[in-house]
């Protein structure tokens, strides 16, 4: 296989970091087409060349496509996984007939299956595994990409020669992809980012202030780093763009879906009355019940992302949960 051959990709989700990424590769010359759940998703794509649903405002190029047969996705040479994480398994088997063996398929959704705490590897080895798991994780809002702005993100997988070609074939002059073949790793920090984004939210929904923020911050990238050794990332995946970089951009910007929802909550909106206005995905929500099972089966103290999860679930308030990080026994920070 040759560079070259990475030319025809497919896109599994219609969402705004679906068709961001579709965008990219269209933008560089690729021939892509986009699988849509909804297929007012995938008309308004082909008709009005914008995603009305979940991209409005960004017009797309005319060479993509969408679809939402799946079988249009068939003979591929790379699929990029969009799919919301607790609907990952479901979709990669409604793929599977169209699939084939060598098929490297890139994993862009940051979460953790609730039933199984299963990373989105995890669930693809189960699911399909005679394909090559690899994933693509970082600092990325979909708005920023679809337009072009300048981005860098992690691409990590086990063949280092596979990954060189892959991320030739991704990469555009705005969009930089850093090689890793901690898959692993890659996606521990894109899971526990999301829970930390809905702490911080909540801390300045409450009015806690940015010192507290950032406290809360470094902290929490303490836990991502614990979890990390404990489940055996490499170290230093922690300290890139899937780890560090994500987590920084998603815990400082309302224009994260989880850091707007803590805030939200912060600010004493109930999860109900936060998720019914909602039509994307909010991963951390679902993450955080998942995180903390995974953490506890593996011998790891994550006191923050515990009491996210807790809060979710209706057996902590706000105001209980901070006064009980802030009334933990002192220790060394290291």
């Amino acid at each position: 296989m040759t560079a070259q051959t990475f030319q025809k990709f497919g896109v599994i989700g219609g969402g705004a970091w679906g068709t961001a990424l579709a965008q990219t590769l269209a933008t560089s010359g690729r021939d892509v087409t986009l699988w849509a759940f909804e297929t007012e998703c995938s008309d308004a794509i082909n008709n009005k060349h914008e995603n009305t649903l979940y991209l409005p405002g960004v017009k797309l190029h005319p060479s993509l496509r969408a679809n939402s047969d799946m079988a249009d996705l068939s003979g591929v040479d790379a699929i990029l996984a969009v799919a919301p994480a607790q609907h990952m398994r479901a979709t990669l088997a409604n793929f599977a007939p169209h699939t084939s063996d060598g098929l490297p398929i890139v994993l862009c959704s940051k979460g953790i299956e609730i039933s199984t705490q299963s990373f989105m590897s995890e669930v693809l080895v189960d699911v399909l595994p005679n394909t090559i798991p690899v994933v693509l994780s970082g600092p990325s809002f979909a708005i920023d990409v679809a337009k072009g702005l300048p981005t860098a993100v992690t691409l990590a997988v086990e063949d280092e020669d596979l990954g060189a070609r892959l991320a030739t074939a991704i990469a555009a002059q705005n969009f930089r992809p850093y090689l890793s073949t901690d898959v692993l790793g890659a996606e521990i920090g894109g899971a526990v980012k999301n829970v930390l984004a809905i702490a911080c939210g909540m801390v300045l929904g409450k009015g806690l202030g940015r010192s507290a923020h950032a406290a809360l911050i470094a902290r929490g990238f303490a836990e991502m780093t614990r979890l990390g050794a404990a489940l055996g990332a490499q170290p230093n995946t922690m300290t890139g763009m899937c780890g560090l970089g994500d987590l920084v951009l998603t815990c400082s910007s309302e224009q994260s879906r989880n850091m707007s929802c803590g805030m939200a909550l912060g600010q004493g909106q109930t999860l109900e009355e936060i998720m019914s206005t909602r039509t994307a995905v909010t991963e951390g929500v679902a993450t955080a019940p998942a995180l903390k099972q995974l953490a506890a089966n593996a011998g790891v103290e994550m006191p923050i992302c515990e009491a996210v999860a807790a809060i979710l679930d209706g057996s902590a308030e706000v105001d209980s949960a901070i006064e009980a990080l802030l009334s933990r026994a002192y220790r060394s920070e290291t």
